[in-house]
């Protein structure tokens, strides 16, 4: 997380005492209590076990040691028989809708279809982060895709995915800070290696997520990553495309290549850096540039950033790099967003829309 604070010698004065240490470790306990939404007791608990670290606190708090404790939990879930859709979101987390309606029902796994999600998280706004995190986790239950990137995730967002998304297997970019993660559905996707590629001129702890997977026979190579942001740094931002759409390229020709994430992109900059290359595709001007998920970021709509000005940009991109002719391929269907909805907190899961993409699997 960021937002780091050294804790005092002395892990138990109270706050009471108006003292600096007992103010600062009252932050920390609100820090605590809005990722965690339990009581004060509890953050204090955890919090002094830990070193009054927050990050390492919250680890502890979602990932329980083998002998459980006596603190007041939400009841676990029960295990899902084989097969089924995982839940993620506890009992008070509400259904997800479309953009125009109820969502539409999982796809079915009868080897024809396939699906991914995309998602910008915003792990880094600790502001209702379970109640956001709850609703992400939401839409990955109700779509059930069989791959899901994900950015800006934190360690306390990683460790209740793998205590929910059981049915995942989860490879992440890092395991500090903030990260990328590819989720692969174990009953759909074989996973076979993976590797991290260090961006290195970085300076916000980005790098390029490499999985080699299979799935229904198809050889894929999967790449998640979040590029440099700001307009600031576009010229980092350039050298990082540049390599993912060079590894892209490097990939076994007989294997199905998709990078998906939060590439930070302007349109005139793909533009001004020469486009994409011939072999690789941009699968929503594949799909006839459907506007309805032209803007992935929008502050028109999306008011998560209080920011007043209107910002629209397609920075959560999905690119495409067909395998060679004669093997199986996949072939986009549609395209939609998630996250249209705003939550009882009043936000929205994530300052970023997700994008969910449907594809053919054609042998």
């Amino acid at each position: 997380m960021e937002r780091k604070r050294s804790p005092e010698s002395d892990p138990e004065a109270g706050p009471e005492d108006g003292d600096p240490a007992g103010k600062k470790r009252l932050l920390l306990c609100a820090d605590f209590i809005s990722v965690a939404s339990c009581d004060e007791a509890v953050a204090r608990r955890y919090l002094a076990e830990n070193a009054w670290e927050v990050e390492r606190a919250l680890n502890a708090y979602f990932e329980p040691r083998a002998e459980e404790d006596a603190l007041p939990r939400r009841p676990a879930t029960s295990p899902a028989p084989p097969g089924s859709c995982v839940d993620l979101t506890q009992e008070e987390a509400p259904a997800p809708r479309g953009p125009s309606g109820p969502a539409s029902p999982p796809l079915q796994e009868d080897g024809s279809a396939f699906s991914l999600v995309t998602w910008n998280v915003d792990g880094l706004d600790l502001n209702n982060l379970r109640e956001r995190a709850q609703a992400v986790c939401a839409c990955i239950a109700l779509y059930s895709p069989d791959l899901v990137f994900l950015q800006e995730v934190i360690p306390p967002y990683h460790s209740m995915l793998k205590k929910k998304a059981s049915s995942y297997e989860i490879i992440t970019g890092h395991d500090a800070g903030y990260f990328t993660a590819i989720m692969l559905k174990k009953s759909r996707v074989k996973l076979k290696s993976h590797e991290i590629i260090p961006f290195p001129n970085t300076q916000m702890m980005r790098n390029l997520l490499c999985v080699h997977a299979s799935v229904s026979g198809n050889e894929l190579f999967l790449m998640n990553s979040h590029l440099e942001s700001t307009r600031e740094h576009a010229e980092e931002r350039a050298s990082q495309f540049k390599m993912v759409l060079r590894k892209m390229q490097e990939a076994p020709e007989s294997a199905t290549v998709i990078f998906a994430g939060d590439t930070n992109l302007r349109d005139q900059e793909v533009t001004k850096w020469g486009g994409l290359p011939g072999s690789i595709s941009d699968v929503w001007e594949l799909l006839g540039k459907p506007q309805h998920c032209r803007y992935t970021w929008d502050t028109r709509l999306n008011s998560n950033l209080g920011i007043r000005a209107t910002c629209r940009h397609r920075f959560d991109r999905i690119l495409l790099r067909a395998p060679a002719a004669g093997g199986g391929r996949l072939v986009p269907r549609s395209l939609d967003l998630l996250g249209l909805e705003k939550l009882d907190c009043g936000r929205f899961p994530s300052d970023h829309w997700g994008l969910l993409c449907t594809w053919d699997v054609i042998l």
